[in-house]
């Protein structure tokens, strides 16, 4: 057996539901709750990315070198 999909209701206030309900139209998005999910995954996901090290090491020498070259740093 696959795995077993589960959902809960949210609720939006009306009119936010309507502005989503207009600019879904003519995209392939079938319904509000599929657009909605897509968007909290999407932000969801930046999200992660952001709490990643943002500089590898080497990124971050190079910084330093740039900072140093321009005065900012001894």
């Amino acid at each position: 057996m696959g795995e077993e999909k589960k959902f809960t209701t949210v609720s939006i206030p009306t009119p936010l539901f309507k502005k989503i309900e207009e600019r879904i139209k003519g995209t392939g998005f079938t319904s509000v709750p599929s657009y909605v999910t897509y968007i909290l995954r999407e932000l969801i996901a930046e999200t992660e990315e952001e709490e990643e090290e943002p500089f590898t090491k080497e990124d971050e020498e190079r910084i330093k070198e740039r900072l140093r070259a321009l005065g900012y740093l001894d």
